[in-house]
């Protein structure tokens, strides 16, 4: 059996915020870390039932980027669901959940935009 990991480090500024998150991953061809400006990362505890997250983004995250990270984020998420449960029907409604609220996003921001 193959073991392969992944290595998150994360730059805080004085007041404990993250100023820059690196990756790097065993089985990356990328000779470098990656920089990300925003990270979600979940586990499932089995005995708990429970979902442990860590979710960070840096001062630099612009809210557009994060809208556009939630609506991909969300959209894999329902991929996910469809390839582990065959969930059609659920999975539908996850990705037109993902789309109105990217939708409303960009509605909202044309509204601010024109003020």
């Amino acid at each position: 059996m193959k073991q392969s990991s992944i290595q998150i480090d994360v730059l805080l500024d004085a007041d404990k915020v993250p100023a820059q998150i690196s990756w790097s991953a065993s089985d990356s061809t990328a000779e470098q870390a990656r920089q990300a400006k925003a990270m979600l990362l979940a586990f499932w505890d089995g005995g708990d039932k429970t979902a442990l997250r860590v979710d960070l983004w840096t001062k630099e995250m612009m809210l557009d980027e994060m809208a556009d990270f939630y609506y991909q984020t969300l959209m894999t998420m329902a991929d996910t669901y469809q390839r582990a449960t065959q969930q059609t029907e659920l999975v539908n409604d996850m990705k037109r959940f993902a789309r109105d609220f990217y939708n409303k996003f960009r509605e909202q921001q044309l509204k601010e935009n024109k003020i």
